[in-house]
């Protein structure tokens, strides 16, 4: 397999009220916290009929291009059972809004089960308590969507997920 161009890569953790963000090196090797950035639900609609742009797609768009990324991976929360719900259809959502911005940048969702727990579980183990992880848990997320992805690409030496359509 050819391998993949240089280029950091971006992570987001879409939640109900806030969106983590972690970033990777150019060579994708190690993912970190980036900011967490306030949801915005109530998406307006254009003339056209299409969802206008947000204040948190132009924030993550902004990320992209100073970053120069690569690739952008969200996650997509499925059930324990791989079954998809409501969240999977809000997160498949937000990432077609994320991708018409960023395009030709690519969105890719990637599965993110337990991505929640396991940086809630990393958090204590690092000695933070549970009332100051709301501020750090969404980036926390992300670090893990997002060094799931990478991890992939380095096994397949392929983008990780499925390619959202812009």
């Amino acid at each position: 397999m050819p391998d993949l161009p240089r280029g950091a890569r971006l992570g987001v953790d879409v939640g109900k009220a806030r969106i983590g963000l972690a970033g990777s090196d150019p060579d994708g090797l190690v993912a970190t916290p980036v900011e967490t950035v306030a949801r915005v639900l109530d998406v307006p609609v254009t003339d056209d009929g299409r969802p206008a742009v947000t204040a948190d797609v132009v924030r993550i768009a902004h990320e992209v291009s100073e970053r120069f990324a690569a690739v952008v991976y969200v996650g997509l929360p499925r059930h324990l059972s791989g079954h998809e719900g409501a969240a999977t259809a809000d997160a498949r959502t937000f990432a077609g809004r994320l991708a018409r911005e960023i395009a030709p940048v690519p969105v890719h969702l990637v599965d993110e089960r337990m991505t929640t727990v396991t940086a809630h579980a990393q958090l204590r183990a690092a000695g933070k308590k549970t009332a100051r992880h709301r501020p750090v848990i969404d980036q926390a997320a992300a670090v893990i969507i997002l060094q799931h992805a990478l991890d992939v690409e380095r096994t397949s030496a392929d983008r990780a997920g499925e390619r959202v359509e812009a």
